[in-house]
């Protein structure tokens, strides 16, 4: 892996963190008039979609720097490794994880594409 992969993945990740970042504070977000329009107080869990949609991408993206499991891996890790990290011990001592669905709907939505991304890494012939 020459400088210029390195850099790269380094690059991946570090907007693997910024994701999960964002995906987790705007989870709680509700069309409840506040930021978004008023409809009743609806969940609107926007950041469940991006987590589905970007993390594929983005293991795809970090095997590109190399042929290594643990390099095409290591955003799926990140990913939950911050999740896990801000939304239990959040700043301030906060828990950003709400104890409902959208929770268990975020992890879901990341993870699964993710390691379905990984495993088609996996299965490429050498």
């Amino acid at each position: 892996m020459g400088l210029d992969d390195r850099v790269a993945h380094v690059a991946v990740l570090l907007q693997t963190a910024v994701l999960a970042v964002l995906e987790l504070f705007f989870l709680p977000l509700r069309l409840d008039g506040a930021l978004l329009p008023a409809a009743g107080g609806w969940p609107f869990p926007i950041s469940v979609v991006v987590a589905a949609v970007s993390m594929p991408l983005l293991v795809i993206a970090a095997s590109s720097c190399s042929r290594k499991m643990s390099v095409a891996a290591s955003p799926l890790l990140v990913w939950l490794g911050v999740l896990l990290v801000l939304g239990v011990f959040g700043p301030g001592g906060d828990v950003v994880l709400a104890n409902d669905w959208r929770t268990l709907a975020l992890f879901g939505a990341g993870a699964l594409p993710g390691a379905v991304a990984l495993g088609a890494i996996m299965g490429r012939p050498a």
